[in-house]
């Protein structure tokens, strides 16, 4: 296992024998010589030069992952927040609601940090809630 073959092309009549030094011509090809190790034997190979395309595409699964992380982790909570904001601002007397305890009421009157709601219609019952307590306004399909 001390023995690493390493296949390379040489420039000319250049014939290494294992566990020497293999002759790049990096001043020519513009390549780095980079050194791989195994029990004490060092020998040498060209390391190519990355380009910025290639550089690129080397990190393109990490940042295609990140994009994927974006969208689940901070747009979907966010769209949902802009929809409920939306729906709150819509709101209006003798809309139906449901919030998010389960109590349905009928809605007499939209303030901005409170909306009453009649639950009860034959003892006149009236609760004040928060708007981010209204889970959604329910319609008869809904019903």
């Amino acid at each position: 296992m001390n023995n690493i073959w390493i296949l390379a092309e040489s420039d000319g009549d250049v014939v290494s024998k294992p566990g020497q030094a293999i002759p790049t011509g990096n001043e020519q090809s513009g390549l780095e010589t980079g050194t791989i190790t195994d029990g004490g034997n060092d020998k040498q190979e060209p390391l190519p030069n990355l380009t910025t395309g290639e550089q690129l595409m080397k990190y393109a699964p990490f940042i295609v992952i990140m994009i994927i992380m974006y969208m689940f982790i901070f747009r979907g909570p966010k769209k949902k927040q802009q929809q409920h904001a939306q729906m709150v601002k819509t709101l209006k007397k003798n809309d139906r609601i449901r919030t998010i305890g389960g109590i349905l009421g009928t809605v007499i009157e939209v303030r901005d940090k409170e909306v009453v709601i009649k639950i009860d219609e034959s003892n006149n019952t009236k609760m004040r809630v928060s708007p981010s307590a209204i889970s959604t306004v329910v319609t008869d399909e809904k019903e």
